[in-house]
């Protein structure tokens, strides 16, 4: 049992479990090594100990693994761990062609027209490579929310043998876009998928399948005796040039149908000029019931006579007796070319080795060594030397000296192994690039972290007094760009010497408080006076001694005239005058560091 968070290959790692099918089950996952999500499709467990599933399930996915189209889904890797097969693939997200017809219905003429397309677009590139999908449905085509249709299970249909037409609940889905000829038991060819295809343009115009049954025979019977329903007594709005497309494409005799996909996909992007929307409808230039297939359908008919549950297992043994002939067939000459295989390795791997073996010799080690002598280390213990020597860094080899060979020191081979000389490029190097503009303290972690630099941060006065700078701003560093350095050299970054100035305490209101405050701030010594006043707030400043815009050289003195509230006099003198605003230095003053 697949359980969530079980890894596959110790690579593959399970998230949840997206869909299951009468042979496999298919699972989301995450592939730790290249950092994405995966469709991972694992063999029913049933099916595993059957060793012709498993080798079909191998083959055609190995097989469909070299399609690479963008309306197929791009198969990634094949294998098998601890007992369970599995196929990972690319992993789409959106729904089936079928849930959108769930959801949806029919579709309009011109999203149809789309979908088919790419469809036979897709199924064109696969036919190129002689790959038949054999089991084309809406529910193996995926549908993005872009609106790109994907191709999905090529070559898993392959391993559905024909026995499963009796298998209802697995085969369902399938049969109601089976061609008549796979119904008969001749097999599949790329006509096979153009029927399916013409089945599935058809569901997708009119929102149904043409044939219905209670049973998987029933359906396949009705593939290979009834006419297709006419479409545009359906709905007349449907011009004749597509449904002659429909036509040619769901004809039961292949003779009858396209030739290939790519035939299939020239017609629809022609079907809606307008010379063609009203064309003649599609005749058949062959017989579509055949003497062959006629006396098939009347031995299919009679046992449709007979009960429903002796149909279905009659008609299988049939289908399954002509099969079973051909895989006796196939199984002798593949038992023959197998014997002669196996003889062959035999012969290969163990006559052969008892009068070419030789004693291994074990691979020395040339760390230090030049090239030269290397070379000749190596070959006179019988190993060949590859032609090119790989560079690599090294702080401990010198430059042009061997750092190791490949297969490494101490391994012991046989002789004539082709071994690969690494040399020593010196000590790895990195080149300085312009920091100007940049934070320090990004480039300061980079080269210090990543190149191993010793990364030293020093103020200096900017030569451009018109610029703003931020005080974080590399302006300028010790070595230009272009340098060479190697880890644990040193680089100055520097940064702007921003000088701050006195402010204008009376105009920006200051108190008491807040001068004291910015003199703690930049190590000043206050020094404060008191005037008594009406025109100012008590504590407010009413002047100070360093004009406002000079820069702050810390250890100075700033002297502060403060207001405070004048003391209520009983005797007032009539005659006095208002005294001048005492200047700070001539009011008695208390200092503060």
């Amino acid at each position: 049992m697949i359980t969530k968070g079980q890894r596959i290959n110790d690579r593959y790692e399970i998230i949840r479990s997206i869909g299951e099918g009468g042979m496999a089950n298919v699972y989301l996952g995450y592939d730790t090594i290249l950092d994405r999500n995966v469709a991972i499709k694992i063999l029913r467990g049933d099916l595993s100990n059957d060793e012709k599933f498993v080798r079909r399930f191998q083959r055609e996915a190995l097989s469909a693994s070299s399609l690479a189209h963008p309306n197929i889904v791009e198969m990634y890797d094949v294998g098998e761990d601890d007992g369970l097969y599995y196929i990972v693939m690319e992993y789409v997200e959106g729904k089936t062609l079928k849930q959108l017809l769930k959801k949806r219905g029919s579709l309009t003429l011109s999203e149809a027209i789309d979908i088919m397309l790419q469809l036979t677009d897709g199924m064109a590139h696969a036919h190129d490579s002689y790959i038949i999908h054999r089991d084309l449905k809406p529910q193996n085509i995926m549908i993005k929310d872009d609106g790109q249709i994907k191709i999905t299970d090529f070559g898993i249909a392959m391993a559905l043998n024909s026995t499963q037409l009796t298998q209802t609940n697995s085969v369902m889905g399938s049969v109601h876009y089976l061609p008549p000829e796979q119904a008969s038991g001749k097999g599949s060819t790329i006509k096979s998928d153009i029927y399916s295809m013409g089945i599935i343009f058809y569901e997708l115009l009119t929102g149904s399948l043409p044939f219905r049954g209670d049973n998987a025979v029933e359906i396949a019977l009705k593939h290979m005796r009834d006419p297709l329903p006419s479409l545009r007594e359906e709905n007349p709005a449907i011009p004749q040039s597509i449904e002659n497309i429909i036509l040619k494409a769901t004809a039961k005799n292949p003779k009858n149908r396209y030739d290939d996909a790519r035939s299939m996909h020239e017609d629809l992007l022609t079907a809606l000029d307008d010379d063609r929307m009203d064309e003649e409808p599609y005749q058949y230039k062959y017989p579509e019931h055949e003497s062959e297939n006629t006396k098939k359908l009347k031995k299919l008919e009679n046992l449709e006579q007979e009960t429903e549950d002796s149909e279905e297992e009659e008609i299988a043994t049939k289908i399954e007796d002509k099969g079973d002939r051909k895989k006796k067939k196939i199984i002798i000459i593949l038992a023959i070319v197998f014997g002669l295989l196996l003889l062959g390795l035999i012969i290969t791997f163990f006559v052969v080795p008892l009068f070419t073996s030789a004693k291994p010799v074990t691979v020395p080690s040339c760390s230090g060594l030049q090239v030269s002598s290397c070379e000749k280390k190596l070959q006179e213990l019988g190993l060949e030397v590859r032609t090119k020597i790989q560079l690599e860094p090294s702080s401990e080899i010198k430059k042009n000296r061997v750092t190791r060979t490949d297969p490494e020191a101490g391994r012991s081979v046989k002789k004539g192994t082709k071994v690969t000389i690494y040399k020593s490029s010196g000590e790895e190097t990195y080149e300085i690039e312009n920091y100007v503009g940049m934070n320090y303290i990004e480039v300061q972690t980079i080269l210090e972290t990543k190149y191993g630099l010793n990364v030293t941060v020093e103020k200096k006065d900017p030569t451009d007094t018109s610029k703003e700078y931020d005080e974080q701003e590399i302006i300028g560093q010790s070595l230009a760009a272009g340098s060479e350095v190697k880890e644990g050299d040193s680089i100055i970054l520097y940064i702007p010497n921003i000088v701050d100035t006195f402010p204008d305490m009376n105009a920006e209101g200051w108190s008491i408080d807040d001068a004291e405050a910015f003199c703690s701030k930049y190590g000043l010594i206050i020094s404060t006076s008191y005037q008594e006043t009406t025109q100012y707030e008590e504590g407010k400043i009413i002047s100070q001694s360093r004009a406002a815009g000079s820069p702050i050289v810390r250890g100075t003195t700033l002297k502060v005239v403060v207001a405070k509230k004048p003391e209520e006099d009983s005797t007032p003198t009539p005659s006095s005058t208002p005294s001048e605003e005492p200047s700070v230095d001539d009011e008695e003053d208390t200092t503060t560091e």
